[in-house]
């Protein structure tokens, strides 16, 4: 087992034992990575998710997948892998709670928009939000001067939530895509990442990224399935299968032939055969939940084994800062490829570009009415950070943190707010 030690439960903030206890009751004697995991578990930031778009909005069908549900996903499977594995289980399901936290409305089209509004802030990148919303912008320990500590996690919980652990500039003054913190908060990522001795994420980090991979790919097949925008019979046309293969590879890496391979080892399992006839019949129900359940299984299954083979064979013990979570590639491949399917089916959609642009319109008026109404459009703990502010810039960040927070239902309503009055005052 990996030693876990005081390191790795050092918090930011130290914290007072709890005073509110009855007189002769146990004592609180859950470990620090328990309490991690509920602090999350219990967070506002993570309740948010519920009203934020995963692949559809959450208001589109009975049974949408959303941001939340999504993340109680990866942390289940997360968790599983990581138990395998023989990681903490706590540190290991709260990276998938917290993989989507730091998204803004409308999922990955939102962080585009916000990006482009943040350009004189450092820029926008959900997860480097999910750091400041973890240390910062969720308060629950407020030390001296106010200085919000956010829901003060151990080192090795914000570790483990840290899937990019590098901020948007490097060194050399190049700008990585692709990033954990943001410039600003180097000192948070330099405290988090003591121990390493490379640039690779925790181990726990590791496991969360490919749970959430594994979690895309399978659940949201499912869903399309049964909204009737997806089928899995392009398993077996070969000719849409080797264009949504280019359309894979560009989109998600590897080669075309990969995933034609990855096609001819689906088409082999019995429950992907059934779930292709999908009929929404009782038993049309059924069998999809069965290829969901088996496919996560064979997933999961897989990598436990080839990565606790490889670490046997190192000699070395598994977590935080120790190991490589391995993937084989026939695996990598059919993830890649059910990813396609649930993704490049949706965005072939005739409305999607629409939608999206709608979408972006919203953000870009929310952050214009806010800017132009600051601090009074801001909500009371936003404000006070606007007013400690030392320059425009750390205003902005103020302002895109607001906007990062909301849930869609909330930031619609603000645009709508925002165009009336404009419509008022012209």
């Amino acid at each position: 087992m990996y030693p876990y030690t005081s390191a790795d439960a050092a918090r930011l903030h130290d914290e007072a034992p709890k005073g509110s206890e009855f007189d002769h009751s146990r004592p609180d004697d859950r470990g620090a990575f328990s309490r991690d995991r509920a602090r999350v578990l219990h967070s506002a930031a993570l309740r948010r998710l519920a009203d934020k778009t995963q692949v559809v909005g959450p208001r589109d069908g009975d049974t949408p997948r959303t941001r939340l549900t999504h993340s109680l996903e990866v942390a289940q499977i997360s968790r599983s892998i990581g138990t395998g594995l023989g990681l903490d289980p706590d540190l290991s399901e709260l990276a998938g709670l917290t993989h989507d936290i730091g998204h803004p409305p409308y999922g990955h089209n939102g962080e585009r928009a916000l990006d482009e509004v943040a350009a004189d802030c450092g820029g926008f990148e959900g997860n480097a939000q999910t750091l400041r919303i973890l240390t910062r912008l969720e308060p629950k320990i407020i030390g001296e001067g106010d200085r919000s500590f956010g829901l003060n996690l151990t080192r090795a919980a914000l570790d483990a939530a840290c899937k990019y652990p590098r901020t948007r500039t490097n060194a050399d003054g190049s700008v990585n895509h692709k990033y954990g913190a943001y410039d600003a908060d180097a000192h948070l990522l330099e405290w988090i990442r003591r121990g390493h001795d490379d640039a690779a994420p925790a181990m726990e980090a590791q496991t969360m990224d490919w749970s959430d991979d594994i979690a895309y790919s399978v659940h949201d097949v499912e869903d399309g399935i049964v909204s009737g925008r997806v089928t899995l019979d392009v398993l077996w046309d070969l000719v849409e299968l080797a264009a949504l293969a280019e359309k894979g590879a560009r989109a998600f890496g590897g080669t075309p032939e990969e995933l034609i391979d990855a096609a001819a080892g689906l088409r082999q399992l019995e429950v992907v055969s059934q779930a292709a006839d999908f009929d929404a019949s009782l038993r049309g129900y059924a069998a999809l939940k069965r290829m969901t359940s088996e496919l996560v299984g064979r997933y999961v299954g897989v990598t436990v084994d080839a990565t606790v083979g490889a670490a046997e064979s190192a000699g070395t013990p598994l977590g935080r800062a120790n190991g490589r979570l391995v993937v084989p590639a026939q695996a990598q491949a059919e993830v890649k490829l059910l990813k396609t399917i649930a993704v490049l089916y949706v965005m072939d959609d005739p409305g999607h570009k629409a939608r999206q642009d709608r979408q972006r319109d919203r953000i870009f008026r929310v952050f214009e009415y806010l800017t132009a109404g600051a601090p009074g459009t801001l909500d009371p703990v936003f404000r006070q950070w606007w007013h400690e502010a030392e320059d425009d810039a750390a205003r902005q960040r103020v302002v895109v943190d607001q906007i990062a927070s909301m849930t869609e239902s909330r930031l619609e309503r603000l645009a709508k707010r925002s165009a009336d009055i404009a419509a008022f005052m012209g």
